[in-house]
């Protein structure tokens, strides 16, 4: 018998065209499996972790998926946020023994992200797919 998980998925909204199509994407695969799900979204995706390490605290997840986009701008500014919320995601997931799988996309420029935001290479089936492998026995 298939278990039924309940995944928290967690999107930031600062560029909301990739973004949508990244959850999306969670939500049609999620549905798919006949799994539950929650969405909240975050101005940006710095806010991302915070808002899951709240809702961790507040109810009970087997899963959780984190989305959104940063783009390189004239600064390294997008590798330390990167880093950052990589860093902050894992440890996380490690101190709450959960899957927490990064569909943060760190991307070079908008068309980079618009390629790995579309279906064909949609990350966020993949980010779904990782959290499972983790769960299962």
């Amino acid at each position: 018998m298939k278990k039924k998980y309940k995944f928290l998925i967690v999107t930031s909204n600062f560029y909301p065209g990739i973004t949508a199509s990244l959850e999306e994407e969670a939500i049609t695969y999620i549905k798919s499996m006949k799994y539950k799900y929650e969405i909240f979204r975050v101005q940006g995706s710095l806010e991302v972790p915070t808002k899951i390490s709240i809702m961790l605290d507040k109810k009970k997840y087997d899963a959780v998926i984190a989305l959104g986009c940063i783009i390189k701008g004239k600064t390294d500014h997008y590798e330390f946020i990167s880093q950052a919320i990589t860093n902050t995601l894992l440890s996380l997931s490690i101190s709450k023994k959960i899957p927490i799988t990064n569909a943060i996309l760190s991307c070079r420029n908008m068309k980079q992200a618009l390629d790995r935001s579309s279906r064909k290479i949609n990350r966020a089936k993949e980010a779904i797919e990782a959290a499972i492998s983790v769960l299962k026995e």
